[in-house]
């Protein structure tokens, strides 16, 4: 049994027992979140489509934690202008546990 949810304006195919990095939420560490936002859910041959959402569907999964991916460098270089602009960036994250899918 699987599921397609959205969250933080994108979408993840998740699976019971997955764990997956979602953009951050307001949730603290081993707490328990529950995802309303569901699309499809599949068990075996029986697949439900939502639209766009499906009504009663709900994903729970337990906050694992928070932290912040690898540094994207962002160089801007004008050439023959002695113009050279270095930046860095570090997304933050939550990383889930999933733990249920329900699907009415």
């Amino acid at each position: 049994m699987y599921a397609v949810i959205e969250t933080g304006g994108k979408q993840y195919r998740v699976a019971e027992g997955d764990k997956l990095r979602v953009e951050k939420l307001d949730a603290e560490a081993g707490t328990s979140v529950d995802l309303d936002k569901v699309l499809m859910i599949a068990d075996g041959d029986s697949v439900k489509l939502g639209k766009p959402f499906i009504e009663g569907g709900k994903v729970t999964a337990e906050v694992a934690g928070h932290g912040r991916h690898d540094t994207i460098k962002i160089i801007k270089f004008r050439r023959r202008k002695h113009h050279l602009k270095r930046q860095g960036h570090r997304q933050w994250f939550t990383e889930l546990k999933i733990t249920g899918i329900a699907g009415a």
